[in-house]
């Protein structure tokens, strides 16, 4: 029993770098993720907008959102072709057991990633080459293929916290493996609208925080008004939808997953009357230090009753719980998480009276001071919410069945230290290509507003073909642009 607790005490070796070389993957990429979800969504609102209206300013926008959606696009493939890589790479034990059983997700996410492709590049491609009508009506399955990408990895990620949909044999290996249920976990739908509610509300912030900027430097016109008003007003819709949904996922983690519960709320023994603990640290001995305490409001929040029985994390041996440092992680991301969210819902709020009273957007500059932060806030959020998703199922790679220690891989640690240098390289140059790209795109399109480029070029000739080039100012000068803005545009 001594030799068999030792083990499990000193993980391998190669634990360490590659649990880093995970984090650091999935931290970069699902900054793109709210964008590639719903992004989408957002420009063909706009864009739709713009239809009916007649409005020229807002096929601008939706025109020049498409461009940032394609870039964007194409920064995701680096990124997502990287981990899906790192999951043989760096997990073969998890991969080579269970592969049959969860990877029908990642089937399902390779086939959406195929759709998506070619729907941007046909929408793309549109402008002036299509009828309007028939242009929009191309693009209408784009946000359908981007949700189903997220099933696909939804799918996969729920199956790791509630495995179902297969028995295992003599050798502990699955067998009898039944899709739909490997699919369909007790924690699909929780976390897939959780997520997916989760990039709304995150790509609409990041989106309008931009003409905030734009509007506190002095650009009021109606093409940072219109910028601002329709991704701000999605976020603030779904904002509150939000709360409620993350306090759903937060009781079947309750139900279905009682350890990572404990951590989350960073309760040592099962009790009753259980207080609940703000930003507090959790020792190995399991006393708690810091933090705000509050008397009972944890069984309150798990079972509506203060006499509900929270289940602690010494209900399970040492080895299968999470250690004092990670359950401390996992309640900081959480907690957290939740006050971001109560911040961006105190922020929609704001925003919704001043609509309901007044018919128009709010005037404070505060309120823009906050709208610019909101979209920060918003994807630090999302980042501290796969922090307590993943760390919270420690130390299981899938909950129950496998430990991280069990699938990790068995080259060197040293060899991994070294492709995590260049891993970390690579999306340095791949970032900042990023940025790059995306400012000059800003640069270009501000100059074409201040030359006074003709107005409406996407209805030229109408929705053909671009005319013949001619000066600036001149129905063929092919130019990016409706009427200057005050000052340029963002």
């Amino acid at each position: 029993m001594h030799f068999t607790v030792t083990l499990l005490a000193d993980p391998p070796a190669q634990m360490l770098p590659a649990r880093s070389q995970m984090a650091f993957t999935l931290a970069s990429h699902i900054i793109l993720v709210p964008l590639g979800v719903a992004l989408p969504l957002i420009t063909l609102i706009m864009h739709g907008y713009g239809l009916r209206r007649d409005d020229e300013t807002a096929l601008l926008l939706a025109r020049r959102w498409s461009a940032v959606m394609a870039v964007q696009f194409a920064i995701g493939i680096v990124t997502g072709t990287v981990l899906t890589f790192e999951f043989g790479l760096l997990w073969p034990g998890m991969m080579g057991r269970w592969g049959d059983v969860f990877g029908i997700g990642f089937g399902v996410e390779a086939w959406a990633f195929f759709l998506e492709a070619v729907l941007i590049a046909i929408y793309l491609y549109g402008w002036r080459r299509l009828p309007a009508r028939t242009h929009f009506l191309l693009g209408l399955p784009l946000p359908f293929a981007a949700l189903l990408g997220a099933f696909g990895i939804l799918a996969a990620n729920s199956w790791m916290n509630t495995p179902r949909g297969f028995t295992l044999d003599a050798a502990g290996n699955p067998v009898d493996v039944k899709i739909w249920k490997a699919i369909f976990t007790p924690m699909f739908g929780p976390q897939y609208w959780h997520f997916v509610m989760a990039m709304f509300v995150t790509a609409g912030y990041v989106v309008a925080g931009v003409y905030a900027v734009g509007r506190l430097r002095g650009r009021r016109d109606r093409y940072h008004r219109l910028g601002f008003a329709i991704p701000f007003t999605l976020a603030a819709v779904c904002t509150p939808v939000q709360f409620m949904l993350g306090d759903s996922i937060a009781r079947q983690v309750f139900h279905k997953q009682p350890v990572k519960f404990a951590a989350m709320e960073i309760v040592w023994n099962t009790d009753t009357h259980v207080p609940e603990y703000l930003f507090g640290r959790l020792h190995p001995n399991g006393t708690i230090s810091g933090g705000i305490k509050i008397p009972q409001l944890d069984s309150i929040l798990a079972g509506f009753r203060p006499d509900t029985k929270v289940t602690g994390l010494t209900s399970v041996p040492a080895s299968d719980r999470l250690t004092a440092a990670e359950a401390t992680i996992t309640h900081f991301a959480f907690d957290a998480m939740v006050g971001l969210g109560s911040l961006l819902l105190l922020l929609a709020l704001w925003y919704g009276l001043v609509w309901l009273r007044h018919r128009r957007l709010p005037a404070s500059e505060w309120f823009y001071r906050s709208a610019a932060c909101a979209g920060v806030a918003s994807v630090v959020a999302v980042e501290c919410g796969w922090v307590t998703t993943e760390v919270g199922r420690q130390p299981w790679i899938v909950y129950q069945n496998m430990r991280v220690a069990d699938a990790v891989t068995s080259t060197r640690a040293s060899s991994l230290w070294i492709m995590f240098g260049l891993v970390v390289l690579v999306y340095v140059f791949v970032f900042g290509s990023f940025l790059v790209v995306l400012l000059k795109m800003r640069t270009r399109w501000r100059l074409a507003d201040e030359r006074g480029a003709p107005q409406a070029p996407e209805t030229d000739t109408p929705y053909g073909p671009r005319s013949a080039v001619g000066s600036a100012g001149t129905p063929g000068s092919g130019g990016d642009a409706t009427a200057s803005s005050e000052g340029g545009r963002t």
